[in-house]
């Protein structure tokens, strides 16, 4: 997805809400408006558009957006071989349905045809991601405490997870 229409970003928003409404710990807090998701997805777009970032999505069988995750390829010019994972979102109606791994799989493979062989993110610890990620072969570097908030204002903890890409 290079270019966002007015149905990706009001799907992509939907997809955002739910998540952090459903308490996910991805850069936002509650109260979540439509119009801080819109702002975020208009700024994701913009950076897409200059190349700095792959995003991909997941629709249903009806077309609609269900997830989304996303491959920063924009890195310090120390750094050209990596990327970063961020924004792996899946609505709630979704889960458990393959709709992670199948998007992690999607962006592991436009990371590797973007020319990066390694990859890094950060999840929540004990959640659903951390286990997707352990469960498709990434690797743990280790936990840090507090490392953001829940929406409602609680720390969490973190893991940083790695995985090198090889044709």
């Amino acid at each position: 997805m290079q270019t966002f229409g007015d149905r990706e970003i009001q799907e992509l928003s939907d997809v955002l809400i739910d998540c952090v409404e459903g308490g996910a710990s991805v850069s936002f807090m509650l109260p979540m408006s439509r119009a801080k998701a819109e702002a975020f997805w208009h700024g994701i777009s913009t950076s897409a558009a200059r190349g700095e970032r792959v995003v991909l999505a997941a629709e249903d069988a009806s077309g609609t957006i269900v997830g989304t995750v996303q491959v920063v390829l924009h890195q310090p010019e120390n750094q050209p071989h990596r990327g970063d994972i961020a924004k792996m979102l899946v609505h709630r109606r979704a889960r458990r349905r393959g709709v992670g791994a199948a998007l992690l799989a999607a962006a592991e493979r436009s990371a590797l045809s973007a020319g990066k062989t390694l990859l890094v993110l950060d999840t929540v610890t004990d959640s659903d991601g951390d286990r997707l990620y352990a469960r498709q072969g990434w690797q743990r570097c280790g936990q840090i405490p507090n490392f953001a908030l829940w929406p409602d204002g609680r720390p969490c903890a973190a893991t940083i997870f790695f995985k090198l890409l090889r044709r």
